[in-house]
C-alpha cells in the first residue's frame, strides 16, 4: 500500500476526510526555494468551495508548515504540511458503512482495506485530501515560475458548456491564476454554473473536462518509453478523484487525421526549433520538443447524489435502495482546476529536479 509518488521530488499524501488533520510530506526539493505562504493560502481559496454551485462544507484550511521551511526558504529536509478538518458532519456518513455509493470508493475501499477503512465522508478516498495537494502546488508552481514555466487550467466544458479556446497563453495563464471560477470566457462561466444548478436541483449532478496549458518548457523534458512525459502525468492526473481519461495535443482527435494533418512542421524562429502547429501537445516520443504542453482531462459526475440510486447492503447480503444525505457537490469539475495545476506542476518539478 503506497501513498507516495514521484522519483527526485516525492509527495506523500495522508489524512483522512473526517479525520484530525491531512496533510503531506515533500521530500527532495533542493535547498533555498522561496515558499511564500501568502500564495499557498492564495491557491488554497480557489479550490476551496464558493456558491450554490458547490458543497456547503466550506473548511477554511489554516494551514502549518511544520518542517523542512526556514525564513520562507526550503531546507532541503522533508516539509511537512498540516491542515485541520474542521467542519466535519460524520453522522451524514452513518448509513453509507454498508451501503456503498454506486461510483464512488466505498465498495472498493472497504475491499481493499479488509473493512478496517475510515469511511465518514469518503475517508482516505475523499476530495478532501486535494486541500494538501494544492498546497504542495504552490510550492512547485512557485518553483516552476523561478524558471520561466507557467502553468493554467480552465473548464473547456462544463455541464455541457464549453469554454473558448486557449488563445494568447501569456495572457490566458495570467488570467486563470487569477480568476476564481477557471474560465477563459466569464459569461461561458455563467451559463455553466446554470446547467449546475438546473442538475443540482434536480438531484443529480454534472462533469466536465479540464484543459491544462505549460508554457516555457524546454525541450528534452521526460524519457521514452517508461517514463514519457504523458506517462508520468498520466499517473499522478488519475489520481485526482473523478478522473476518468487523459489526452495530450489533440488526444483522441487525432484518430480522424491523416498523418499530413497530425503532423507538426519544424521551422526556424529567432535561431530556436519551433513547430508551425501543435497538434501533439508539446511532446514527441514522450519528451517535451519545446513548445506549450497541452492536456486535458475528463471529471466524470459527482457520484454522490441525492437521487435514489441501488446498492447493496453488505451486512445484510442483499439489494437495496440508497438515498444519500449530507454536502456533495453538484460538479467537482470547478475546484479541480487547481487540483490539475498542482500535480502538473509535481510531476514537471520531479523531472526537472533529476535533470539538474
Amino acid at each position: 500500500m503506497n501513498n507516495t509518488f514521484g522519483t527526485h521530488v516525492t509527495l506523500t499524501l495522508f489524512g483522512e476526510s473526517h479525520g484530525p488533520e491531512i496533510g503531506c510530506v515533500i521530500d527532495g526539493l533542493r535547498p533555498g526555494l522561496k515558499v511564500e505562504e501568502g500564495f499557498i493560502a492564495h491557491r488554497l481559496a480557489l479550490r476551496r468551495p464558493a456558491g450554490p454551485t458547490a458543497t456547503a462544507r466550506v473548511e477554511p484550511d489554516p494551514f502549518r508548515i511544520v518542517s523542512g521551511v526556514w525564513q520562507g526558504r526550503t531546507t532541503g529536509t522533508p516539509l511537512c504540511i498540516l491542515i485541520p478538518n474542521t467542519q466535519a458532519r460524520s453522522g451524514d456518513y452513518v448509513n453509507l458503512a454498508n451501503t456503498p455509493r454506486p461510483g464512488h470508493a466505498d465498495y472498493t475501499g472497504a475491499i481493499k482495506y479488509k473493512g478496517y477503512h475510515d469511511p465518514r465522508g469518503g475517508g482516505h478516498f475523499s476530495g478532501r485530501l486535494t486541500a494538501p495537494l494544492v498546497a504542495a502546488g504552490a510550492i512547485f508552481l512557485a518553483a516552476l515560475a523561478e524558471r520561466g514555466i507557467r502553468v493554467g487550467t480552465h473548464l473547456a466544458r462544463c455541464a455541457g458548456v464549453p469554454d473558448r479556446p486557449f488563445g494568447n497563453l501569456t495572457e490566458d495563464l495570467e488570467a486563470l491564476s487569477r480568476a476564481a471560477f477557471p474560465v477563459l470566457d466569464p459569461a461561458r462561466g455563467e451559463a455553466m454554473k446554470a446547467a449546475v444548478l438546473e442538475a443540482a436541483a434536480a438531484g443529480d449532478s454534472r462533469g466536465g473536462v479540464l484543459e491544462t496549458a505549460v508554457t516555457g518548457l524546454p525541450a528534452g523534458l521526460g524519457e521514452p518509453w517508461f517514463d514519457t512525459l504523458e506517462g508520468l502525468l498520466a499517473h499522478a492526473l488519475f489520481s485526482i478523484p473523478a478522473v476518468k481519461g487523459v489526452e495530450f495535443g489533440d488526444g483522441f482527435a487525432l484518430a480522424e487525421l491523416r498523418g499530413s494533418e497530425a503532423n507538426d512542421p519544424f521551422r526556424m524562429e529567432r535561431g530556436c526549433v519551433v513547430t508551425e502547429s501543435n497538434h501533439n501537445g508539446g511532446v514527441n516520443g514522450g519528451i517535451t520538443n519545446g513548445m506549450p504542453l497541452i492536456l486535458r482531462t475528463v471529471i466524470k459526475p459527482t457520484p454522490s447524489i441525492s437521487l435514489p440510486q441501488r446498492t447493496v447492503d453488505l451486512a445484510a447480503g442483499r439489494e437495496t435502495e440508497l438515498r444519500i444525505q449530507g454536502r456533495h457537490d453538484p460538479c467537482i469539475a470547478p475546484r479541480a482546476a487547481c487540483v490539475q495545476d498542482s500535480l502538473t506542476a509535481f510531476v514537471l518539478t520531479d523531472l526537472l529536479q533529476g535533470q539538474a
